[in-house]
């Protein structure tokens, strides 16, 4: 009887384990994670490798401030203050419409120049359901040359006075301390000094971010002129920068051989050689303020 009665208990205890494993079982089924998109976050720390433009974009809503400074060349000596009695300077504003789209507009010194832009993010590197190994976008800016004409006699029109910059800009990060890019570039000035000049500049960009703490990095930037009457009379621009990020503050420190700071300019009307010294000091300091916080923000 007590053999019984085990058995009985043991049949019991046997069947509920196994309703609950299967109840387990199908809770587990309908509980399974479907796969997610991950997209690649702060390829780059801010909207510029150096004086390029990377393929980072301002949130939806925040508005960055840009200045960017530029001083002469260290070898013009003591008399000079080794470059610093000498400035070039541009403000900026850039804007995040959407996770892809940001417009921007500035003034420069050099030429006294206006510029719009707008920058589109095409694909974003990401992992999981949606793998992008690369983040690619497009960079359109248009120049307004301001200078007042000195010699009445020419026949000079508003489009004289524009230039446009096209660029893709495609990037990967490999991991949390190294981010490259290339950016093939299009410039194109519809009035050129000489009838030899080239109405259209073709460059190949290339730069990397290298993070050494959580809030530094050490930036390149190298822009390659393809062959041509441009390549012929100018140099290919080499820039190098140490960022710092504070919060809401990102100061780039840079050494450069070129005195443009857009890309129509620096890109092709470097003189400066690195071996000879003709090196110049800036710093750009970007400083975001967000404008409409996205929806479902809360204090």
């Amino acid at each position: 009887m007590k053999n019984f009665s085990f058995a009985v208990v043991l049949f019991f205890l046997l069947l509920s384990g196994s309703k609950v494993f299967s109840q387990n079982d199908l809770m587990n089924l309908f509980n399974e994670k479907k796969p997610v998109t991950e997209y690649t976050i702060a390829t780059f720390k801010t909207t510029r490798i150096v004086l390029g433009q990377s393929v980072e974009n301002p949130a939806p809503g925040n508005l960055i401030f840009v200045i960017q400074h530029h001083f002469g060349y260290l070898n013009q000596g003591a008399y000079e203050f080794f470059g610093l009695d000498q400035a070039s300077i541009r403000l900026g504003f850039e804007y995040g419409i959407t996770p892809w789209l940001s417009i921007g507009v500035g003034r420069a010194s050099f030429e006294k120049t206006y510029d719009g832009s707008v920058k589109v993010k095409i694909f974003r590197q990401s992992k999981g359901k949606t793998n992008m190994p690369i983040t690619f976008s497009y960079f359109g800016n248009v120049g307004i040359n301001t200078l007042k004409i000195s010699d009445k006699t020419l026949n000079y029109y508003f489009t004289n006075r524009l230039t446009f910059v096209n660029q893709l800009l495609i990037a990967r990060k490999f991991n949390r301390t190294v981010s490259l890019q290339l950016t093939p570039t299009l410039v194109h000035r519809n009035l050129v000094k000489k009838r030899i000049d080239e109405n259209n500049v073709w460059s190949l960009g290339a730069g990397g971010r290298f993070k050494l703490t959580n809030h530094t990095s050490l930036n390149l930037e190298y822009y390659y002129l393809l062959p041509g009457q441009t390549a012929n009379d100018y140099r290919n621009s080499f820039s190098v920068s140490f960022d710092i990020e504070t919060g809401g503050h990102v100061f780039q420190l840079y050494v450069s051989n070129s005195q443009g700071i857009l890309g129509q300019h620096f890109i092709t009307g470097t003189i400066g050689n690195w071996l000879k010294g003709d090196i110049l000091f800036g710093f750009n300091l970007t400083r975001t303020f967000v404008v409409k916080k996205p929806k479902g923000f809360n204090k």
